[in-house]
Protein backbone atom coordinates (compact mmCIF):
# COMPACT_ATOMS: atom_id res chain seq x y z
CA UNK A 1 0.00 0.00 0.00
CA UNK A 2 1.34 3.25 -1.10
CA UNK A 3 2.58 5.59 2.34
CA UNK A 4 -0.10 8.97 0.59
CA UNK A 5 2.76 10.95 2.98
CA UNK A 6 5.97 9.59 0.80
CA UNK A 7 4.13 10.26 -2.02
CA UNK A 8 2.55 13.97 -1.53
CA UNK A 9 6.27 15.32 0.13
CA UNK A 10 8.03 15.04 -3.64
CA UNK A 11 5.45 16.26 -5.19
CA UNK A 12 5.65 19.42 -3.13
CA UNK A 13 9.44 19.41 -3.33
CA UNK A 14 9.09 19.33 -6.79
CA UNK A 15 6.77 21.97 -7.17
CA UNK A 16 9.24 24.05 -4.76
CA UNK A 17 11.91 23.26 -7.74
CA UNK A 18 10.14 24.65 -10.14
CA UNK A 19 9.12 27.54 -8.44
CA UNK A 20 12.93 28.43 -7.81
CA UNK A 21 13.59 27.77 -11.45
CA UNK A 22 10.90 30.21 -12.51
CA UNK A 23 11.70 32.95 -9.94
CA UNK A 24 15.87 32.37 -10.91
CA UNK A 25 14.63 32.91 -15.09
CA UNK A 26 11.74 36.05 -14.02
CA UNK A 27 14.39 37.91 -12.40
CA UNK A 28 17.09 37.72 -14.92
CA UNK A 29 14.41 38.08 -17.38
CA UNK A 30 13.20 41.46 -15.25
CA UNK A 31 17.20 42.42 -15.08
CA UNK A 32 17.56 42.20 -18.59
CA UNK A 33 14.61 44.13 -19.57
CA UNK A 34 15.56 46.85 -16.98
CA UNK A 35 19.63 46.95 -18.43
CA UNK A 36 17.98 47.42 -22.23
CA UNK A 37 15.53 49.66 -21.20
CA UNK A 38 17.97 51.41 -19.34
CA UNK A 39 20.58 50.80 -22.78
CA UNK A 40 17.93 52.48 -24.68
CA UNK A 41 17.36 55.51 -22.91
CA UNK A 42 21.11 56.24 -22.72
CA UNK A 43 21.42 56.13 -26.74
CA UNK A 44 18.43 57.81 -26.80
CA UNK A 45 20.10 60.87 -24.62
CA UNK A 46 23.10 60.62 -26.72
CA UNK A 47 21.58 60.22 -30.17
CA UNK A 48 19.72 63.60 -29.66
CA UNK A 49 22.73 65.15 -28.24
CA UNK A 50 24.80 64.38 -31.05
CA UNK A 51 22.53 65.47 -33.40
CA UNK A 52 21.62 68.98 -31.88
CA UNK A 53 25.40 69.69 -31.62
CA UNK A 54 25.77 68.75 -35.65
CA UNK A 55 22.46 71.05 -36.11
CA UNK A 56 23.80 73.69 -33.97
CA UNK A 57 27.18 73.55 -35.35
CA UNK A 58 25.69 73.93 -39.03
CA UNK A 59 23.95 77.40 -37.52
CA UNK A 60 27.04 78.39 -35.75
CA UNK A 61 28.99 79.10 -39.43
CA UNK A 62 26.55 81.72 -39.99
CA UNK A 63 27.64 84.40 -36.98
CA UNK A 64 29.98 86.27 -38.80
CA UNK A 65 27.56 87.46 -41.66
CA UNK A 66 28.04 90.82 -42.73
CA UNK A 67 24.54 90.95 -44.14
CA UNK A 68 21.54 89.27 -43.94
CA UNK A 69 21.09 89.19 -47.68
CA UNK A 70 24.41 87.42 -48.24
CA UNK A 71 22.73 84.33 -46.37
CA UNK A 72 19.06 84.22 -47.30
CA UNK A 73 19.49 82.18 -49.99
CA UNK A 74 20.77 79.51 -47.82
CA UNK A 75 18.39 76.57 -47.85
CA UNK A 76 20.37 73.40 -48.95
CA UNK A 77 21.32 70.28 -48.16
CA UNK A 78 24.56 69.92 -46.33
CA UNK A 79 26.37 67.42 -44.53
CA UNK A 80 25.20 63.86 -43.08
CA UNK A 81 21.62 63.27 -42.14
CA UNK A 82 19.66 65.48 -44.74
CA UNK A 83 20.63 68.48 -43.03
CA UNK A 84 18.96 71.93 -44.00
CA UNK A 85 18.81 75.53 -42.91
CA UNK A 86 16.59 77.43 -43.11
CA UNK A 87 16.48 81.16 -42.11
CA UNK A 88 14.12 83.14 -40.42
CA UNK A 89 13.16 87.03 -39.93
CA UNK A 90 12.62 87.91 -35.80
CA UNK A 91 9.03 87.34 -36.47
CA UNK A 92 9.68 84.10 -37.57
CA UNK A 93 9.02 85.19 -41.25
CA UNK A 94 11.03 83.43 -44.18
CA UNK A 95 14.12 85.09 -45.23
CA UNK A 96 15.65 81.92 -47.16
CA UNK A 97 13.83 80.24 -50.22
CA UNK A 98 13.63 77.38 -48.41
CA UNK A 99 10.70 77.66 -45.83
CA UNK A 100 9.07 75.41 -43.13
CA UNK A 101 5.74 76.73 -41.96
CA UNK A 102 6.40 74.98 -38.34
CA UNK A 103 9.88 76.43 -37.50
CA UNK A 104 8.32 79.81 -37.18
CA UNK A 105 7.11 79.50 -33.59
CA UNK A 106 10.44 78.07 -33.15
CA UNK A 107 12.39 80.75 -34.55
CA UNK A 108 9.98 83.67 -32.91
CA UNK A 109 10.86 81.75 -29.56
CA UNK A 110 14.63 81.86 -30.01
CA UNK A 111 14.85 85.16 -30.77
CA UNK A 112 12.56 85.90 -28.16
CA UNK A 113 14.70 84.32 -25.78
CA UNK A 114 17.87 84.94 -27.13
CA UNK A 115 19.06 81.39 -26.89
CA UNK A 116 19.13 78.15 -28.77
CA UNK A 117 15.97 76.20 -28.26
CA UNK A 118 15.30 73.23 -30.25
CA UNK A 119 12.20 70.64 -30.66
CA UNK A 120 10.70 67.39 -32.76
CA UNK A 121 8.47 67.30 -34.93
CA UNK A 122 6.67 64.37 -36.82
CA UNK A 123 6.35 65.48 -40.36
CA UNK A 124 4.57 62.06 -41.31
CA UNK A 125 3.84 58.38 -40.14
CA UNK A 126 7.42 57.59 -39.83
CA UNK A 127 9.56 60.62 -40.25
CA UNK A 128 10.23 63.03 -37.54
CA UNK A 129 12.52 66.17 -37.87
CA UNK A 130 14.64 67.67 -35.33
CA UNK A 131 15.38 71.54 -35.76
CA UNK A 132 17.58 73.81 -33.76
CA UNK A 133 16.98 77.46 -33.85
CA UNK A 134 19.99 79.78 -33.62
CA UNK A 135 19.53 83.64 -33.15
CA UNK A 136 21.78 86.09 -34.85
CA UNK A 137 22.86 89.23 -35.49
CA UNK A 138 24.59 90.07 -39.24
CA UNK A 139 27.83 92.58 -38.95
CA UNK A 140 25.35 95.44 -40.15
CA UNK A 141 23.16 94.76 -37.12
CA UNK A 142 20.45 93.20 -38.57
CA UNK A 143 18.79 89.88 -36.50
CA UNK A 144 17.89 86.97 -38.02
CA UNK A 145 17.03 83.33 -36.80
CA UNK A 146 18.85 80.02 -38.55
CA UNK A 147 17.29 77.15 -37.70
CA UNK A 148 19.22 73.90 -38.86
CA UNK A 149 16.47 70.36 -39.43
CA UNK A 150 17.75 66.94 -40.51
CA UNK A 151 15.50 64.08 -40.41
CA UNK A 152 15.37 62.57 -37.02
CA UNK A 153 16.58 58.58 -36.77
CA UNK A 154 14.72 56.64 -34.90
CA UNK A 155 16.66 54.73 -32.31
CA UNK A 156 15.18 51.47 -33.24
CA UNK A 157 15.82 51.52 -36.88
CA UNK A 158 19.25 52.71 -36.67
CA UNK A 159 20.32 50.22 -34.20
CA UNK A 160 17.79 47.92 -35.12
CA UNK A 161 20.33 44.96 -35.66
CA UNK A 162 22.01 45.85 -32.21
CA UNK A 163 18.89 45.36 -30.65
CA UNK A 164 17.85 42.20 -32.48
CA UNK A 165 21.10 40.71 -31.29
CA UNK A 166 20.67 41.99 -27.85
CA UNK A 167 17.13 40.10 -28.20
CA UNK A 168 18.51 37.18 -28.89
CA UNK A 169 21.34 37.13 -26.34
CA UNK A 170 18.99 37.73 -23.82
CA UNK A 171 16.81 34.97 -24.66
CA UNK A 172 19.71 32.90 -25.01
CA UNK A 173 20.45 34.10 -21.35
CA UNK A 174 17.43 33.59 -19.93
CA UNK A 175 16.95 30.21 -20.95
CA UNK A 176 20.81 29.03 -19.91
CA UNK A 177 19.78 30.55 -16.35
CA UNK A 178 16.50 28.42 -16.46
CA UNK A 179 18.19 25.59 -17.09
CA UNK A 180 20.96 26.62 -14.57
CA UNK A 181 18.80 27.92 -12.01
CA UNK A 182 16.95 24.51 -12.42
CA UNK A 183 20.31 22.34 -11.71
CA UNK A 184 21.00 25.25 -8.62
CA UNK A 185 17.47 25.13 -7.08
CA UNK A 186 17.28 20.44 -7.54
CA UNK A 187 20.91 20.88 -5.72
CA UNK A 188 20.05 23.30 -3.15
CA UNK A 189 16.68 21.11 -2.65
CA UNK A 190 19.11 18.38 -1.73
CA UNK A 191 19.11 19.02 2.01
CA UNK A 192 15.43 19.12 2.49
CA UNK A 193 14.74 16.25 0.39
CA UNK A 194 17.35 14.18 2.79
CA UNK A 195 15.10 16.10 5.54
CA UNK A 196 12.02 15.16 4.35
CA UNK A 197 13.42 11.17 4.19
CA UNK A 198 14.52 11.24 7.52
CA UNK A 199 11.28 12.62 8.76
CA UNK A 200 9.40 9.80 7.17
CA UNK A 201 11.85 7.22 7.93
CA UNK A 202 11.92 8.71 11.86
CA UNK A 203 7.64 9.17 11.83
CA UNK A 204 7.91 5.25 9.78
CA UNK A 205 10.20 3.75 12.69
CA UNK A 206 8.26 6.01 15.39
CA UNK A 207 4.44 4.35 14.41
CA UNK A 208 6.49 0.99 14.30
CA UNK A 209 7.86 0.97 17.71
CA UNK A 210 4.50 2.29 19.39
CA UNK A 211 2.60 0.12 17.35
CA UNK A 212 3.92 -3.16 19.07
CA UNK A 213 3.52 -2.44 22.69
CA UNK A 214 -0.06 -0.87 21.71
CA UNK A 215 -1.00 -4.19 19.65
CA UNK A 216 0.26 -5.90 23.05
CA UNK A 217 -1.83 -3.88 25.20
CA UNK A 218 -4.98 -4.07 23.28
CA UNK A 219 -4.68 -7.89 22.90
CA UNK A 220 -4.04 -8.92 26.40
CA UNK A 221 -6.63 -6.54 27.53
CA UNK A 222 -9.17 -8.32 25.13
CA UNK A 223 -8.23 -11.09 26.21
CA UNK A 224 -8.76 -10.82 29.69
CA UNK A 225 -12.46 -9.23 28.79
CA UNK A 226 -13.36 -12.55 27.32
CA UNK A 227 -14.37 -14.19 30.13
CA UNK A 228 -14.08 -13.34 33.91
CA UNK A 229 -11.07 -14.31 35.39
CA UNK A 230 -9.56 -14.64 39.20
CA UNK A 231 -8.06 -11.92 40.88
CA UNK A 232 -4.67 -13.16 40.29
CA UNK A 233 -5.17 -13.18 36.69
CA UNK A 234 -6.42 -9.84 36.73
CA UNK A 235 -3.35 -8.56 38.20
CA UNK A 236 -0.69 -10.55 36.02
CA UNK A 237 -2.67 -8.84 32.81
CA UNK A 238 -2.90 -5.29 34.30
CA UNK A 239 1.38 -5.67 35.73
CA UNK A 240 1.57 -7.05 32.09
CA UNK A 241 -0.14 -3.90 30.56
CA UNK A 242 1.44 -1.65 32.90
CA UNK A 243 5.07 -2.90 31.49
CA UNK A 244 4.06 -2.50 27.82
CA UNK A 245 2.85 1.40 28.90
CA UNK A 246 6.41 1.91 30.59
CA UNK A 247 7.51 0.84 27.38
CA UNK A 248 5.43 3.52 25.59
CA UNK A 249 6.07 6.06 28.49
CA UNK A 250 9.89 5.32 27.43
CA UNK A 251 9.94 5.83 23.71
CA UNK A 252 7.19 9.05 23.58
CA UNK A 253 9.68 10.49 26.06
CA UNK A 254 12.68 9.87 24.06
CA UNK A 255 10.81 11.31 21.04
CA UNK A 256 9.71 14.19 22.41
CA UNK A 257 13.53 14.95 23.43
CA UNK A 258 14.74 14.47 19.71
CA UNK A 259 12.08 16.78 18.41
CA UNK A 260 12.69 19.33 20.84
CA UNK A 261 16.49 19.06 20.42
CA UNK A 262 15.91 19.47 16.46
CA UNK A 263 13.84 21.86 17.26
CA UNK A 264 16.14 23.65 19.13
CA UNK A 265 13.38 23.80 22.05
CA UNK A 266 15.41 22.22 25.02
CA UNK A 267 17.10 24.76 27.14
CA UNK A 268 20.35 24.14 28.14
CA UNK A 269 21.81 25.51 31.35
CA UNK A 270 25.30 25.32 31.67
CA UNK A 271 27.26 25.65 34.44
CA UNK A 272 30.50 24.56 36.42
CA UNK A 273 29.92 20.91 37.00
CA UNK A 274 31.90 18.05 37.70
CA UNK A 275 31.60 14.86 36.23
CA UNK A 276 32.83 12.01 38.31
CA UNK A 277 29.74 13.17 40.43
CA UNK A 278 27.35 13.13 37.88
CA UNK A 279 29.12 9.11 36.71
CA UNK A 280 28.64 8.48 40.99
CA UNK A 281 25.23 9.59 40.81
CA UNK A 282 24.59 7.47 37.78
CA UNK A 283 25.84 4.34 38.79
CA UNK A 284 23.70 4.53 41.93
CA UNK A 285 20.59 4.38 39.75
CA UNK A 286 21.79 1.51 37.62
CA UNK A 287 22.99 -0.67 39.94
CA UNK A 288 19.05 -1.63 40.51
CA UNK A 289 18.67 -2.42 37.18
CA UNK A 290 22.31 -4.22 36.97
CA UNK A 291 21.10 -6.38 40.03
CA UNK A 292 18.32 -7.77 38.29
CA UNK A 293 20.83 -9.34 35.92
CA UNK A 294 22.84 -10.28 38.61
CA UNK A 295 25.50 -8.49 37.01
CA UNK A 296 28.23 -6.12 38.88
CA UNK A 297 29.15 -2.28 37.96
CA UNK A 298 32.69 -1.32 39.44
CA UNK A 299 34.41 2.22 39.37
CA UNK A 300 37.84 2.17 37.69
CA UNK A 301 39.18 5.59 37.10
CA UNK A 302 38.09 8.18 39.68
CA UNK A 303 39.69 11.72 39.00
CA UNK A 304 38.42 15.09 39.68
CA UNK A 305 36.70 16.77 36.11
CA UNK A 306 34.71 19.84 36.06
CA UNK A 307 33.09 20.83 32.62
CA UNK A 308 30.70 23.01 31.47
CA UNK A 309 27.20 21.63 31.01
CA UNK A 310 23.69 20.99 31.63
CA UNK A 311 23.65 18.25 34.68
CA UNK A 312 20.54 16.67 33.94
CA UNK A 313 21.52 15.73 30.64
CA UNK A 314 24.90 14.70 31.45
CA UNK A 315 23.10 12.60 34.13
CA UNK A 316 20.72 11.43 31.74
CA UNK A 317 23.79 10.86 28.58
CA UNK A 318 25.68 8.53 31.77
CA UNK A 319 22.54 6.47 32.49
CA UNK A 320 22.00 5.81 28.60
CA UNK A 321 25.60 4.72 28.02
CA UNK A 322 24.87 2.89 30.99
CA UNK A 323 21.55 1.30 30.36
CA UNK A 324 22.97 -0.32 27.09
CA UNK A 325 25.72 -1.52 28.47
CA UNK A 326 23.38 -3.84 30.81
CA UNK A 327 20.84 -4.28 28.38
CA UNK A 328 23.67 -6.00 25.94
CA UNK A 329 25.70 -7.45 28.61
CA UNK A 330 24.08 -11.28 29.69
CA UNK A 331 23.72 -12.40 33.34
CA UNK A 332 26.41 -12.23 35.76
CA UNK A 333 28.41 -10.30 33.03
CA UNK A 334 30.75 -7.04 34.92
CA UNK A 335 30.54 -3.14 33.45
CA UNK A 336 33.29 -1.00 34.63
CA UNK A 337 32.91 2.93 34.21
CA UNK A 338 35.69 5.54 34.94
CA UNK A 339 36.62 9.58 34.52
CA UNK A 340 39.65 10.65 34.23
CA UNK A 341 41.30 14.13 32.92
CA UNK A 342 43.78 13.51 30.06
CA UNK A 343 45.23 16.96 28.82
CA UNK A 344 42.13 19.86 28.34
CA UNK A 345 39.38 16.77 28.25
CA UNK A 346 37.39 14.45 30.52
CA UNK A 347 37.20 11.58 29.74
CA UNK A 348 34.40 9.01 30.29
CA UNK A 349 34.71 5.39 29.59
CA UNK A 350 31.92 2.78 30.03
CA UNK A 351 32.98 -0.63 28.90
CA UNK A 352 31.63 -4.22 29.63
CA UNK A 353 31.41 -7.79 28.71
CA UNK A 354 28.22 -8.29 26.51
CA UNK A 355 27.79 -9.73 23.28
CA UNK A 356 29.41 -6.75 21.38
CA UNK A 357 28.78 -5.24 18.05
CA UNK A 358 29.64 -6.07 14.77
CA UNK A 359 31.87 -4.25 12.47
CA UNK A 360 29.44 -3.30 9.73
CA UNK A 361 26.79 -2.26 12.24
CA UNK A 362 28.84 0.08 13.94
CA UNK A 363 28.71 2.94 11.57
CA UNK A 364 25.01 3.55 12.04
CA UNK A 365 24.70 3.15 16.17
CA UNK A 366 24.20 6.47 16.67
CA UNK A 367 21.06 6.39 13.83
CA UNK A 368 17.54 6.79 15.20
CA UNK A 369 15.66 3.61 15.70
CA UNK A 370 18.59 1.61 14.62
CA UNK A 371 18.59 -1.83 16.34
CA UNK A 372 21.16 -4.51 14.36
CA UNK A 373 20.64 -8.33 14.87
CA UNK A 374 22.99 -8.35 17.76
CA UNK A 375 19.95 -6.57 19.62
CA UNK A 376 16.85 -9.26 18.35
CA UNK A 377 20.00 -12.15 19.61
CA UNK A 378 20.91 -10.53 22.22
CA UNK A 379 20.90 -12.45 26.13
CA UNK A 380 17.78 -12.09 28.05
CA UNK A 381 15.97 -11.03 24.61
CA UNK A 382 12.59 -11.94 26.49
CA UNK A 383 13.16 -9.48 29.65
CA UNK A 384 11.42 -6.00 29.17
CA UNK A 385 14.75 -4.50 30.30
CA UNK A 386 16.67 -5.75 27.38
CA UNK A 387 14.35 -3.74 24.92
CA UNK A 388 14.68 -0.82 23.13
CA UNK A 389 13.60 1.82 20.38
CA UNK A 390 17.06 2.12 19.41
CA UNK A 391 17.06 5.84 20.50
CA UNK A 392 19.15 6.31 23.44
CA UNK A 393 22.28 6.67 21.71
CA UNK A 394 20.85 9.14 19.03
CA UNK A 395 20.22 11.11 22.27
CA UNK A 396 23.54 10.42 23.53
CA UNK A 397 25.08 11.82 20.33
CA UNK A 398 23.24 15.32 20.79
CA UNK A 399 23.69 15.64 24.84
CA UNK A 400 27.38 15.17 23.48
CA UNK A 401 27.87 17.14 20.76
CA UNK A 402 25.82 20.24 22.78
CA UNK A 403 28.39 20.12 25.13
CA UNK A 404 30.98 20.17 22.43
CA UNK A 405 32.27 16.82 23.10
CA UNK A 406 33.00 13.65 21.00
CA UNK A 407 31.31 10.01 21.53
CA UNK A 408 33.38 6.97 20.49
CA UNK A 409 32.49 3.21 20.27
CA UNK A 410 34.74 0.43 20.20
CA UNK A 411 33.88 -2.91 20.10
CA UNK A 412 34.41 -6.82 19.46
CA UNK A 413 31.69 -9.63 19.04
CA UNK A 414 31.01 -12.23 21.92
CA UNK A 415 34.33 -9.75 23.69
CA UNK A 416 32.27 -7.01 24.66
CA UNK A 417 31.95 -2.89 24.19
CA UNK A 418 33.96 0.49 25.20
CA UNK A 419 32.05 3.58 24.74
CA UNK A 420 34.40 6.50 25.22
CA UNK A 421 32.94 10.26 25.95
CA UNK A 422 35.32 13.05 25.55
CA UNK A 423 34.32 16.51 27.11
CA UNK A 424 36.43 19.99 27.56
CA UNK A 425 37.41 20.79 31.21
CA UNK A 426 36.40 23.88 32.67
CA UNK A 427 39.32 26.49 33.73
Amino acid sequence: MTNPAASVVPQSLGAVRRRLTLWYAGTFLAILILLGLGIFVVITGRFDQELERSLGAATAGLVNAPRVSDVAKVGEYVGMSERMIVLLDTTGMPLSRVSLTWTRALAARAWREQQVVSMSHRAGPEEVLRAVARPLRALDGEGFVAVAVADEVEVEDRYRSLILQFATAAAVAVLLVAVGGGLVARQSMVPAERAFAHMRRFMADAAHELRTPVSVVRARAGVALQRERSATEYVDVLASIDREAERIGHVVDDLLTLARADAGERPIEFRRVFLDDVMLEAVDAARALAASKAQSIEVGDFEEAPVLGDPELLRQLVLIVLDNAIKYTPREGMITIGVRAAGPRAVLVVSDTGVGIPVDHLPHIFERFYRGDAARTRPDSTDTLSEGAGLGLAIAQWITERHRGTVNIESLVHRGTAVTVSLPLAR
